[in-house]
């Protein structure tokens, strides 16, 4: 069980404990006085000081009478959808309440509700059902836990993907050392090996930059230390980190837009952002075809665009295609070294900056990818490259 179960768990355990206490204490210590209030939600009786025990309670909670009715729900499960009106709607947890109201134990579970969320297909409860009181009264408390399970999912996946690109060159550099050794007295065989090593060894050195980069910004926290960034230096940069590339492919690199602009953020993401849509878009392209890179103001925002004339995107991975490690093509990403990352680090360097990336995609006709990030000041404004950064911040 893991520690948040084990959290949850205890928390309920202490609401039972403290629910029944209270109980208890309304029957012994006052038998002269009522020990019920009325619900507003039903007019059904309910147990002194179990409302405001339960308006605490960060947890779904729900109170049901002896005949299923519901005496107290909190807002958060009339949000979920685990109750309306006087109901409990889940069918579990009603068969749940049922077993616990005939034989006085204390019953947990798991169940998944149709998602009441947009975009949710189903929410997964962890949950606690526990008897309340003699009048046959039932206690269930509800906790959400689809996020964690969301969350370690992809924590799953991102280890085994890690483990897996990882193994891949770690492999390859000791196969050939191992055929270098072996051929020690063949100089052409140990050069064309060394040279792969060397391959190897670069795209090692790649896939641990980007998770460092990856790691750094993932949290999608504000950037601790902005400043104004000049979107024409960080293209300039992009495109000189990547010609060597394109130069192999005959693929020739073209930037053109409104001048001047400018964000607030940092110049060091921003130009990795760049650098990455730039290799893609060079990656997948033939060769003798153009990579153009345009800037151009949008009210308060900068759109950085790249477009290229490569093989495109199917639409059936148009909404994956900034997840980590996923690749359209695999056998065609790895030949061309790429780690599976670029793009996920594109993502979370536009969150890092309050902004967004977008794509267009048409399989044989090419693909751009637009960021759009806030401009600094508020508005996209064209500022002449005579004005230094730190005047045109005064």
């Amino acid at each position: 069980m893991s520690e948040l179960a084990m959290s949850f768990v205890a928390l309920a355990g202490f609401v039972v404990g403290a629910l029944a206490v209270l109980f208890y204490r309304n029957q012994i210590e006052a038998p002269s006085r009522t020990t019920e209030i009325e619900s507003v939600e039903t007019g059904a009786a309910l147990p002194q000081g179990v409302a405001s025990v339960l308006a605490v309670l960060p947890s779904s909670a729900v109170v049901l009478d002896a005949h299923d009715r519901v005496l107290r729900a909190s807002s958060a499960a009339r949000a979920f959808g685990l109750v309306k009106g006087d109901r409990l709607m889940a069918a579990e947890l009603l068969a749940l309440a049922r077993q616990v109201r005939r034989d006085g134990e204390i019953r947990e579970s798991e169940i998944d509700v149709a998602g009441h969320k947009f975009g949710q297909e189903t929410t997964n409860f962890a949950v606690r059902v526990a008897p309340l009181g003699t009048y046959g009264q039932v206690l269930v408390l509800a906790e959400d836990q689809t996020e964690r399970r969301r969350v370690e999912a992809v924590r799953r996946d991102f280890v085994a993907n890690v483990s897996h690109e990882l193994k891949t060159p770690v492999g390859a550099l000791s196969l050939l050392a191992e055929t270098i050794q072996d051929a020690a007295d063949d100089p052409e065989a140990v050069t064309r090996f060394a040279g792969r090593m060397q391959h190897e060894a670069a795209r090692l050195n790649y896939l641990v930059q980007d998770l460092i980069t990856l790691s750094r910004i993932q949290g999608a926290e504000p950037i601790p230390t902005p400043g104004q960034v000049s979107i024409d230096e960080a293209v300039h940069d992009a495109i000189d980190h990547c010609n060597t590339k394109a130069v192999a492919k005959d693929i020739t690199l073209v930037s053109g837009g409104t001048e001047g602009l400018r964000i607030w953020g940092d110049d060091e993401l921003l130009v990795t952002a760049l650098r990455n849509l730039i290799d893609n878009a060079v990656a997948y392209s033939p060769e003798h075809t153009r990579v153009v890179v345009s800037v151009r103001p949008a009210n308060e925002s900068v759109e950085i665009s790249v477009s290229d004339q490569g093989i495109g995107i199917p639409e059936e991975a148009l909404e994956r295609i900034f997840e980590r490690f996923f690749r359209v093509d695999a056998a065609r990403s790895r030949a061309t070294g790429g780690t599976g990352l670029g793009l996920a680090i594109v993502k979370h360097v536009a969150a890092a900056h309050a902004g967004e990336v977008s794509v267009w995609s048409k399989e044989g006709s090419g693909s751009t990818f637009t960021l759009r990030l806030p401009a600094f000041g508020g508005t996209a404004v064209a500022v002449p490259p005579s004005i230094p950064l730190e005047t045109a911040r005064d």
